[in-house]
């Protein structure tokens, strides 16, 4: 069975990480008691669950904890599971302000304030910090890039997330998607929505698409747009990101916006670019 333990400073990022396994396929549970963890295997093993692997968030809430992990895990190693340690950190400056943000009390002192906490934990730990398979460290670290370093750790720099690019046309009339990285504004570009004989069509549609990819100002803007796109993909993935939503925009979504976005979702689909393309307004609006 391969086994990971995951623990670390309270604040730097277990939970994510936890989520990130449990989308692996990971069987994950949280503060086991260390004198529980030889009779859960012992239930897992023998479950009629066909369970490989298991994740065990165990840290400074189980005092017992403390005092009998190196005995634990030497027994996993013994009895043949893999066995990997990962423990989460980040600065002191980063978890005190994750604290202030979610209006948490540290689990480590009772009455005590934040950074002694930190301080505290920081101090029992060091000993467990030392046997890590792998220490991350979250403080740069957004929730995407958490997920993709413990996904990394388990299959291996070779098998890490490539990362992905949402392309999705919109409506302005009905808001910018909130979940966009870049937003590009085609409303410039002549609308067939006034051209009496395309107005019931959308983007999908042939003429439609003709009507706008033919403009030579559309021309001039595709050639520009992606040069941009091309030059700032290989520098997202370089800092890591796991997926790029790129937005573009009309008036109402229909139109325009979906011609320019599935010409572009050719055009680097083309170039093996892991793309993905939907269109969120083409059923509701006008231009």
């Amino acid at each position: 069975m391969r086994i990971v333990i995951i623990t670390g400073l309270s604040g730097s990022g277990k939970s994510t990480a936890v989520r990130a396994l449990e989308d692996e396929g990971f069987f994950c549970l949280d503060n086991l008691p260390v004198s529980l963890v030889s009779t859960f295997i012992d239930l897992v093993e023998h479950s009629r669950e066909d369970i490989k692997d298991v994740a065990l968030v165990m840290d400074i809430r189980s005092r017992d904890f403390m005092k009998g992990y190196d005995e634990v895990f030497r027994n996993l190693t013994h009895a043949g599971h893999i066995l990997k340690i990962f423990f989460f950190d980040s600065s002191d400056e980063v978890l005190i302000r994750r604290f202030s943000e979610t209006r948490r009390r540290h689990p480590a002192l009772d009455g005590g304030t934040v950074p002694e906490g930190i301080r505290f934990e920081r101090d029992q730990l060091a000993g467990l910090r030392r046997i890590a398979t792998a220490i991350i460290d979250t403080s740069e670290m957004n929730v995407h890039r958490l997920k993709e370093v413990v996904i990394s750790s388990i299959k291996g720099s070779e098998s890490a997330l490539e990362m992905q690019v949402n392309l999705q046309s919109f409506g302005f009339r009905y808001g910018i998607p909130l979940e966009s990285d870049l937003v590009m504004d085609v409303r410039f570009l002549p609308n067939p929505y006034f051209v009496p004989a395309l107005r019931p069509f959308s983007g999908l549609e042939q003429g439609v698409r003709d009507y706008v990819l033919g403009q030579k100002e559309t021309e001039v803007f595709l050639e520009r747009f992606r040069g941009l796109l091309e030059h700032l993909l290989p520098g997202y993935r370089r800092e890591g990101k796991s997926y790029l939503s790129v937005s573009i925009g009309c008036t109402g979504g229909r139109h325009r916006s979906v011609a320019i976005a599935e010409e572009l979702y050719q055009y680097f689909r083309q170039r093996n670019v892991n793309i993905k393309i939907t269109h969120r307004d083409i059923d509701k609006g006008q231009g």
